[in-house]
């Protein structure tokens, strides 16, 4: 107790808060990309004659290429530190944005957006969360969460941005206008980001950290990559799907673009409340608590008509998906060493990744067989409940070791 109050009592550096609007500023431009393949869709759609699952499966394709080379980044920033990935990442995105401005073929458009997530968005992700994360011994879910919130202020701006440049200008030169932004805006934050002062002094020890958490660290990553897979799979068919479900009811580009923008502009206090709820109740019922409301929430998009309520429902939505996201970083943070955090968090991503692909694919595929968008949100929410099954399995195993332990100190 005296060395918890005494670590309680040690102030975080200051800088850390710089990490957080690095983080959150990178975080933006790399998610919001990904959510603005919903707004490219039926326009690439039309020009070239493809299919939606064929353009959803840009999103898969990124998605992919976050998931493989991801691993690789949080090896490396586990060994070396993450000093120079944002700045890499900055030039990759914005050099793929560019080219995609030129591109005619679905060959060159896949090959750009694997380009952009494996080289791109996979570096300003789990790495420097990671980083982040080790930045605060106090609180490091809310400093977490924060920093997360990035990810949803870009999936709900650009997405606007990109439909009224699209309905203004062309999809060529909303690529282009955007791998301005991405340099102009992106290169003077990516200069800032430093490693954590842990994680530099653990990565140089040869001494073994303490942990108190009850359950080895391979299989607290197993357990949370088996959920997070299919938790993914539920929340990418709304994020990608979502516009082209709207306007495929009649409502405008603008006001669908809007309903996103609410969605994600929600994701920013869902990822706060997701952060400060795992420093609270646990990072493990806050996961559950928001997969809960995630699960539920996206059966309904596709048989709500009226615009008020698919604020509310859109609202509901954004805070809780959003919420799953900081709570899964929360959760890493708490149950493993530092020293192998980015690692583990890359791994954890990696299925992340994986399921966000497969969700925003399989959307489409259902599209495609039925006509509709039924039958893709059902099977969202029916993923969704296997998610929270797994969770819930990892619940018990939790409360079971902590039972063995608390007999052991007691016999």
């Amino acid at each position: 107790m005296i060395n918890d109050n005494h670590e309680k009592r040690i102030k975080d550096p200051l800088y850390g808060w710089v990490m957080v609007f690095c983080v959150f500023v990178l975080g933006a431009l790399a998610f919001g990309m990904l959510a603005s393949v919903s707004v490219f869709l039926k326009p690439l759609s039309n020009e070239f004659g493809w299919s939606r699952a064929s353009t959803s499966f840009g999103y898969t394709i990124t998605s992919f290429g976050s998931a493989i080379f991801g691993v690789l980044w949080g090896y490396i920033a586990d060994k070396y530190g993450s000093r120079w990935f944002g700045l890499f990442a900055i030039f990759i995105m914005a050099g793929s944005l560019f080219l995609l401005s030129k591109q005619d073929s679905l060959v060159q458009f896949y090959a750009l957006y694997f380009v952009f997530g494996a080289f791109g968005g996979s570096l300003v992700g789990s790495p420097l969360y990671a980083n982040v994360g080790f930045w605060f011994k106090n609180n490091p879910g809310f400093a977490i969460g924060i920093a997360a919130a990035g990810g949803a202020a870009g999936q709900g701006v650009l997405p606007f941005l990109v439909g009224f440049l699209i309905e203004s200008r062309g999809w060529q030169t909303a690529y282009l206008y955007l791998a301005v932004i991405y340099l102009v805006v992106g290169t003077p934050v990516a200069v800032l980001i430093r490693e954590s002062p842990l994680r530099n002094m653990v990565r140089k020890s040869k001494v073994p950290e303490v942990r108190t958490f009850p359950l080895l660290e391979k299989e607290i990553i197993s357990w949370i990559c088996a959920a997070v897979i299919f938790c993914c799979i539920c929340m990418s068919v709304p994020i990608v799907h979502l516009v082209p479900l709207l306007t495929d009811n009649n409502f405008s580009v603008e006001f669908s673009t809007s309903i996103l923008m609410l969605l994600m502009f929600c994701g920013i206090i869902g990822r706060i409340l997701g952060g400060k709820l795992g420093d609270t109740i646990g990072a493990l019922p806050t996961y559950i608590l928001m997969s809960i409301g995630q699960t539920i929430s996206v059966f309904w998009f596709p048989y709500t008509i009226s615009s008020f309520y698919l604020c509310l429902l859109a609202i509901f939505f954004g805070v809780s998906y959003s919420g799953v996201m900081s709570s899964i970083l929360v959760c890493i943070r708490i149950m493993v060493s530092s020293k192998i955090a980015g690692r583990a968090m890359s791994i954890v991503a990696f299925f992340g990744w994986t399921g966000m692909g497969l969700g925003g694919f399989l959307g489409g595929y259902f599209y495609d067989l039925t006509g509709d968008y039924f039958l893709s949100f059902k099977f969202a929410s029916l993923i969704g409940m296997i998610n929270l099954f797994i969770l819930c399995g990892l619940f018990w195993r939790v409360k079971y070791k902590q039972n063995i332990a608390r007999r052991v100190r007691q016999s």
